[in-house]
């Protein structure tokens, strides 16, 4: 028992090493993180610039004529927002073509059927939507003045806040701050995923192209150094995650005004123990699964390129569940939609997405968990199988129902 923890361990340190030192490895790590820091400067950079262009027109005045078929305007207020009233609207457009006058607003008699006409002098694309901006704004305000209610005013315009509350269970419902924490376990899915996935599959194929298989496998289990892998690959996971993610906290911690970066407010969040419970165990679940059928594509592929053509269908598998996202939420209940909350490669997607949305109930639930962790031992077990015998395959694919007649030959 101690040999093989200590093997176990090796295996570990050996094979996070090796991954982590591997130049491509650091540069595909890095390079996200790179891109994004470009980005964020970038960013930072034009919202400074339009920042200060947005201010200086905010405070930017200009005049403009305008005629005002519907009565709505009254004449204090154009003339206090630098409009005149203009007596010939043809003459009045000629002004502006001319460059005499910078903007022309023809309100028409009922705008509610009718647009409201402008015209203005090009002062290129971002600061041309001021001359729009001021006449909708004219508008709205006297518009306001002709109501002369505060209220009936604001709930004419929208402007009227409403706050709702949803009880289930006689508990007031968690809304959308209960649906984002257990949906983070299909982020971490992905991202693990689409990280590791590739590292999974060849981590069997190199030493089996490379031809070294036979050698480690006269001082190791096979168990244990699938095991070891595995658990490495996972390790490597989380340090790309976190160098990922790294970029992305410094700039909302520091510059997130700069930025323009939306505010979280994480109070709003609401973590129940049953959904963050079910979606830790869906996530595991979906790993062990995923990472079981690509261990075991690399047993069975003799080369990485074969090796290819079996790989984009399987990590397809995790995103086609999606194309059912609305019958996911609104009608859980749909055959396509059980069958994919059932069926072991769409599984971990679909009932994340239900545990998310609170359309998967605790029964179903608990036979996808077990679903998943039973078929994926089952599938783990059977990559260590062929690994042991898909080693020594070097110039052609295994034949699974090959190794079980070696091994019945072999007791026999």
């Amino acid at each position: 028992m101690a040999l093989a923890r200590h093997n176990l361990g090796t295996v570990i340190g050996f094979e996070f090493v090796r991954t982590i030192k591997k130049r491509g490895f650091a540069i595909a790590t890095l390079a996200i993180p790179v891109l994004l820091i470009v980005v964020f400067a970038l960013i930072y950079a034009s919202n400074t610039s339009t920042h200060a262009t947005a201010d200086a027109q905010k405070n930017a005045k200009f005049s403009f004529t305008y005629t005002d078929a519907s009565g709505i305007i009254p004449a204090a207020g154009a003339q206090a927002a630098g409009g005149t009233l203009a007596s010939d609207s043809a003459a009045a457009i000629e002004a502006v073509k001319s460059g005499t006058s910078e903007a022309y607003f023809a309100y028409p008699a009922d705008p509610a059927k009718e647009p409201v006409k402008v015209y203005g002098a090009d002062k290129g694309m971002f600061e041309n939507g001021k001359y729009e901006a001021v006449a909708k704004q004219l508008l709205e305000a006297s518009a306001q003045y002709q109501v002369k209610n505060p209220g009936l005013a604001a709930a004419l315009t929208g402007t009227v806040k409403f706050d709702s509350e949803t009880y289930k269970n006689g508990q007031i419902a968690a809304g959308v701050g209960g649906v984002i924490p257990p949906l983070l376990f299909l982020v971490v899915f992905y991202l693990s995923m689409i990280l590791l996935s590739n590292l999974m599959l060849n981590s069997t194929l190199e030493e089996k192209e490379n031809r070294v298989t036979e050698m480690i496998l006269t001082t190791l289990n096979p168990t244990t150094l699938i095991t070891g892998k595995i658990i490495s690959l996972f390790m490597v996971g989380l340090v790309q995650i976190l160098v990922f993610l790294a970029p992305v906290g410094l700039a909302y911690l520091f510059f997130r005004d700069s930025l323009a970066l939306p505010e979280m407010n994480l109070s709003s969040l609401v973590f129940e123990p049953g959904p963050m419970l079910i979606g830790a165990l869906l996530l595991i679940g979906g790993f062990t699964v995923f990472t079981g059928v690509l261990v075991a594509i690399g047993a069975i592929m003799p080369t990485a390129k074969e090796a290819g053509t079996i790989f984009g269908p399987l990590m397809a598998m995790m995103f086609i569940p999606f194309y059912t996202f609305s019958m996911v939420i609104s009608n859980p209940e749909a055959l396509i939609v059980q069958v994919f909350t059932y069926f072991p490669l769409t599984a971990p997607v679909t009932a994340l997405l239900r545990n998310g949305f609170g359309t998967l109930s605790p029964l179903e639930a608990g036979i996808v968990i077990v679903e998943l962790f039973v078929v994926g031992i089952l599938i783990l077990r059977l990559a260590v199988h062929l690994f042991r015998y898909g080693s020594i395959e070097y110039g052609r694919k295994l034949s699974i129902a090959g190794t079980f007649r070696r091994k019945d030959l072999a007791t026999t």
